[in-house]
C-alpha cells in the first residue's frame, strides 16, 4: 500500500482575519503534514514526523507555543514529544518564528505500540500564551490510525520451523574387529601363545555374537593381511610374508568351522612392511631415529635403505629389538554389520513395552509419524527412561511451541538446558513473547542450529528491518518470509513464498489478503480473508481493525 501524506494548515489565510492582534487564534489543518499517514508500527514503536508552518502575522512577537502531539484511542491517550516554539520578543531559548514571515519546523515523536492504536487519531495540542496570558487553541488533528502490520510476526512466528535434537538411529551399522598374531624372525606358525592374547580372545568372541545372533548381527567378510620385517633378501621375505598369510588365514577358517559360520576370507600380504616400520619409528624414542626417517625418505630400494639403516649400529640394535618384531604379523579384521530394528518393529516395540528400546530408538520412533498426540507420548516415555538426555524434552518443546503453549515450552526448554537446539527453540518462544533482546542473547548461543537463519529472520521482523530479515529468511517457504518480504516492499518475492508453503494455514490466507491489498488487486484480497476467517474465526475481528484492508476497501 502506498503511504498517503494527508496535510494540514497550521493557519489559513483567514486566521489573518481574527480581530484582535493580541491574541492567538486557532489553527487549521491546511498546511501540517505528517509522515507517515495513517501512522505504522515498526518495532513496537509507532514514530511520527510532523512537518508544519506558522502562517505569517501568527505568532505575535512575545508569544510562546508549545505543541504536543497526542496519539488518541478508545483506552485512552498516549503523548509524544512536545515542541516549543516562541515569537522575536520572547525570552527563551525555542524556535523563533517570525511574525511577519512565519516558520516552518519539524517535530519527531514516537509512541509505544499497543494493539487498540490501529483505531486512533493523532492530534496535536497547543499551550500558547503571550506574556502571562494563555489562550485556548483548538487541537487539530493531523494523521488517522495505525498500520500495525509489522505486528504480525508474534503471530506468524508461531509456524516457524523449530530446531531438532536429532536422533542417531542406525538400522544398519557398520562394525570392525581388529586382531593379531605375532611370528618369531624367519617362522610362520601360529604360536599356542599368541592365540591366548586378548585380541585374539576378543575376535573370536565376536564370531560367537554373530552365530548367536544372525538377526541382529550380519557377518559381510574376514581380512587377512600378513607381513614380513623389511630385513633380510626381497624373495625371501616375499615367501614368509604369504606363508604367514596362509597359517593366519586357517586359523579363522578352523573357527568358522568350529562354529559353523559361512563367511568369505579375503587373504593379502605384504613382503617388507616398510610403511609400518616408518610409522613405528615415527612414534618411537629410539636414538637417531630423525636420522633413520631421513634414510627412508631419500632411499627407496628396500636393500639399500637396509643397509644404511645397518650402518648405524646403535640404533639398528634399538631396530631389532623393539621394532622388527612388532612388525612379523598378520593382522585379521572382522567386517559385520550391526543389524537394528526395522521401523515397524520399532512401533510394535513401543505399542508393547517402551523400555526395550534403546534411546535413539525412542527418539527416532518420534519421526515415523506426523500425529502430535503420538509423538508426545514417544517423548515423554524417552524422558522417563533416559532423563539425562536433553533432546526428548526438546522435542516436547517444539510441540509445545507448534501448539501455541508458550508456558509449556519454556518448562521443557529449561529441563534441555543450555544446548544449541533449545536456545534456538527458546530464542523463537522469547520473540513470541516480545522478549527481543532475551532472544538475541540465546540465539547467540545457537550459531550452529539448523533454523539459525529463520529464527534470525523473526527477530529482524520484529526489531523492524525488514530487508535484513528477507535476507536471513531467503529461500525459507513460511509465512514470516512471506511477511518479511511484504515489509521490505518486495511484493513479487512474497507472492511466490505463499505460493509455496506446504501447510498454508489462516495466516497464509491473511497475508495474501494483505498482499493483495497493497498490490490493488481488492476482489482478489476478498478471497483470501474469507478463506483465512473460515480458517480462524478470530481473524475476522482482527480484519475488522486492520487499515491495511480497510483503507483498501476490503471488508
Amino acid at each position: 500500500m502506498k503511504t498517503t501524506k494527508v496535510f494540514f494548515g497550521v493557519a489559513g489565510l483567514s486566521v489573518l482575519a481574527l480581530t484582535s492582534c493580541s491574541k492567538l487564534g486557532e489553527l487549521s489543518a491546511d498546511n501540517f503534514t505528517c509522515t507517515p499517514n495513517p501512522l505504522e508500527a515498526v518495532a513496537g514503536k509507532v514514530p511520527a514526523t510532523i512537518d508544519g508552518r506558522f502562517p505569517v502575522k501568527y505568532m505575535k512577537k512575545k508569544a510562546v507555543v508549545t505543541v504536543t502531539p497526542e496519539l488518541r484511542y478508545a483506552a485512552g491517550t498516549s503523548t509524544g514529544q512536545s515542541a516549543t516554539f516562541q515569537g522575536e520578543k520572547a525570552v527563551g531559548n525555542n524556535q523563533t518564528i517570525s511574525y511577519k514571515m512565519g516558520g516552518n519546523y519539524t517535530m519527531k515523536s514516537v509512541f509505544d505500540y499497543i494493539p487498540e492504536m490501529e483505531q486512533s487519531e493523532l492530534y496535536l495540542t497547543f499551550d500558547a500564551a503571550i506574556g502571562k496570558k494563555h489562550f485556548n487553541v483548538p487541537a487539530v488533528k493531523v494523521a488517522d490510525g495505525v498500520l500495525a502490520t509489522s505486528q504480525l510476526v508474534y503471530k506468524t512466528v508461531g509456524s516457524a520451523n523449530t530446531c531438532v535434537a536429532a536422533d542417531a538411529y542406525q538400522q544398519v551399522i557398520a562394525q570392525h574387529q581388529d586382531a593379531q598374531i605375532k611370528y618369531l624372525i624367519n617362522q610362520a606358525k601360529v604360536r599356542t601363545s599368541e592365540l591366548g592374547t586378548t585380541s585374539i580372545q576378543d575376535f573370536v568372541k565376536v564370531l560367537k555374537e554373530i552365530k548367536a545372533d544372525q538377526k541382529g548381527y550380519a557377518l559381510d567378510n574376514i581380512e587377512v593381511s600378513a607381513y614380513a620385517s623389511p630385513e633380510g633378501a626381497l624373495s625371501f621375505n616375499e615367501k614368509l610374508a604369504g606363508q604367514r598369510g596362509e597359517t593366519a588365514s586357517k586359523y579363522v577358517n578352523d573357527q568358522l568351522k568350529d562354529l559353523d559360520l559361512a563367511g568369505n576370507i579375503d587373504t593379502k600380504y605384504t613382503a617388507e612392511d616398510w610403511d609400518g616400520f616408518k610409522e613405528l619409528v615415527a612414534a618411537s624414542n629410539i636414538q637417531d631415529k630423525d636420522v633413520i626417517l631421513r634414510v627412508l625418505s631419500m632411499y627407496n630400494d628396500p636393500e639399500e635403505r637396509e643397509t644404511q639403516i645397518k650402518n648405524i649400529s646403535a640404533a639398528y640394535t634399538e631396530l631389532a629389538d623393539e621394532i622388527l618384531p612388532e612388525l612379523r604379523r598378520a593382522r585379521m579384521t572382522i567386517n559385520y554389520k550391526l543389524i537394528g530394528r526395522t521401523n515397524e518393529e520399532i512401533q510394535e516395540t513401543f505399542a508393547s513395552d517402551p523400555t526395550q528400546l534403546s534411546v535413539e530408538e525412542l527418539l527416532y520412533a518420534a519421526t515415523l509419524t506426523d500425529d502430535a498426540a503420538e509423538q508426545k507420548k514417544i517423548f515423554t516415555a524417552a524422558t522417563k527412561q533416559y532423563p539425562s538426555d536433553y533432546r526428548a524434552y526438546n522435542g516436547l518443546a517444539q510441540l509445545a511451541f507448534a501448539d501455541g503453549d508458550l508456558a509449556a515450552a519454556k518448562q521443557y526448554l529449561a529441563k534441555a538446558g543450555d544446548k544449541t537446539e533449545a536456545n534456538a527453540n527458546a530464542a523463537l518462544v522469547s520473540i513470541a513473547e516480545g522478549n527481543l533482546d532475551q532472544a538475541e542473547s540465546l540465539l547467540g548461543k545457537a550459531l550452529t542450529a539448523s533454523n539459525y537463519n529463520e529464527v534470525l529472520g523473526n527477530l529482524q521482523i520484529a526489531r523492524g528491518n525488514y530487508t535484513q530479515a528477507a535476507q536471513a529468511l531467503k529461500g525459507v517457504n513460511t509465512n514470516s518470509a512471506a511477511l518479511a518480504q511484504i515489509l521490505a516492499k518486495d511484493y513479487t518475492a512474497a507472492k511466490n513464498t505463499l505460493g509455496n508453503i506446504a501447510n498454508a494455514d489462516a495466516l497464509t490466507s491473511y497475508l495474501s489478503a494483505v498482499l493483495s491489498a497493497r498490490t490493488g488487486d481488492v476482489a482478489a484480497a476478498k478471497t483470501a480473508l474469507q478463506q483465512a476467517i473460515a480458517k480462524d474465526s478470530s481473524l475476522a475481528e482482527y480484519a475488522s481493525k486492520d487499515l491495511e484492508l480497510l483503507l483498501a476497501g476490503v471488508k
